[in-house]
């Protein structure tokens, strides 16, 4: 397909004119989980270490009293919670997963549009829908550039994020489709992130900033901000930068309205990247079928799509941070701990020589036959004997999707994990009833616990 000229101005017409009952009762539902499951892993991540000097970095120029920082009696400039929740969201990858290409769809994008409804006060009705067809852009232009935009070095959460955050605000201002072309035009030129910066605090500053410039945009636009009138498919524009050898125009918007990327969204049972989740499984089940002791491991063999070795082929980490992308830490976590939480991913547990041991046994195989959703996981152990499992597709996948009440699960584990006293109850019960909600800030203020 040769470069089309109106990409940009389609996809803002379908913005702009797009209403609620538009949406199918499934995607409306699908928006309600992601947002669920993005505030259980802000909740998890909103006191971290790369949250903590965030905040205390942006403190000096923060106006106190605007917007809520999930979590946390501390209150900023709307542009700041989008930036602070967006990093909470994101820091553990925890967080929701389009997995065609690996965007976390949720974290630039809620951030900006809460803190938004904070500043205006905003139906929840209205912030979802805004929310979803904001995720519908992201994941499109996602799709146009992927694989090479990722291999090629960008981190596409933060750089398609920004775009969708855009989106998002501008559809919740209520902007005419010239001012949200003007969005994404702002929007475009203010993307970033890298791979290079996974596993390390880096990471959280362009998922941060994919929110906060997202809402900048939709805001600048509002006013007048002007910018080009093709930002994404312009000769020189987003999409011939970031991915000039190898677009998919037609994903941009091919069934526009029709098909919708939020039905492709899934959701985490574990704190570490995506394609590790089979090779976890797999690991678990092992330990769990068979009483496997870790000391009689001679070898553990993983087989999976080059992908796996390409993302996670990491057997020397040194911090929590790192783990999470290591495929030879996930597995001796798994089997040790017989569970792959937060626990395991902490900077004690990578560096505790029981681990160390294990994961040193680990070898990594790859099989292009195999689907990148799949993994095997074989054990040795020292006195000949052999145990295997093969996983097709993992918890938590769309063949094996986490249901509403694991998602709440999940909110009620991670919100544990640093303050037993929170009822989160109420938070569930709001979201769950965020379309009928006339004030969808609300919520926010849920999510500080009472008592600190």
């Amino acid at each position: 397909m040769t470069r089309p000229t109106d990409v940009t101005a389609t996809l803002a017409e379908f913005v702009s004119r797009t209403q609620w009952d538009n949406l199918p009762p499934k995607a409306q539902h699908e928006a309600k989980r992601s947002i669920l499951n993005f505030i259980a892993t802000a909740l998890a991540g909103c006191r971290e270490d790369a949250v903590e000097i965030a905040l205390q970095s942006l403190s000096s120029f923060t106006r106190a009293g605007q917007a809520t920082v999930i979590g946390r009696n501390e209150r900023v400039d709307a542009l700041s919670a989008a930036f602070l929740n967006a990093a909470s969201g994101n820091v553990f990858d925890f967080d929701d997963t389009h997995l065609r290409t690996v965007i976390h769809p949720t974290a630039p994008i809620a951030p900006a549009l809460f803190a938004l409804a904070e500043m205006r006060r905003s139906s929840g009705r209205d912030l979802l829908l805004a929310f979803a067809l904001g995720v519908e852009v992201e994941c499109r232009v996602g799709n146009a550039i992927s694989p090479e935009h990722y291999g090629r070095g960008w981190h596409i959460t933060s750089t398609c994020g920004c775009l969708g955050a855009a989106v998002a605000a501008g559809k919740l201002l209520g902007l005419d489709a010239q001012r949200l072309v003007w969005a994404i035009g702002a929007a475009a030129t203010q993307t970033g992130g890298l791979v290079e910066c996974l596993g390390t605090p880096s990471k959280s500053l362009s998922v941060g900033n994919a929110a906060r410039n997202g809402l900048w945009s939709a805001l600048l636009a509002e006013r007048g901000y002007r910018g080009p009138p093709t930002p994404l498919e312009g000769r020189q524009g987003y999409l011939n930068a970031l991915a000039p050898s190898a677009i998919d125009w037609s994903a941009l918007t091919q069934g526009l309205g029709e098909s919708w990327q939020l039905m492709q969204n899934t959701y985490k049972p574990y704190p570490a990247g995506i394609v590790v989740h089979p090779v976890i499984d797999a690991a678990l089940m092992l330990s769990q079928e068979h009483a496997i002791a870790p000391v009689s491991i001679q070898q553990i063999i993983v087989r999976g799509h080059p992908l796996l070795a390409a993302r996670t082929d990491r057997p020397h980490v040194t911090t929590g941070r790192e783990a999470q992308v290591s495929v030879q830490h996930s597995v001796a976590a798994a089997l040790l701990f017989d569970e792959a939480g937060l626990a395991q991913y902490t900077d004690a547990c990578v560096r505790a020589p029981s681990v160390m041991a294990l994961r040193a046994k680990v070898q990594l195989e790859q099989d292009e036959t195999i689907a990148v959703e799949a993994a095997s996981v074989r054990i040795i152990t020292e006195d000949g004997a052999e145990f295997e499992r093969t996983v097709s597709a993992a918890r938590g996948s769309l063949a094996q999707p986490l249901s509403d009440r694991d998602i709440e699960d999940k909110l009620r584990t991670l919100a544990r994990g640093w303050d037993a006293a929170h009822d989160v109850q109420p938070i569930v019960d709001a979201l769950w009833d965020l379309d009928r909600s006339d004030d969808a800030a609300s919520l926010l203020g849920l999510t500080v616990p009472r008592h600190t």
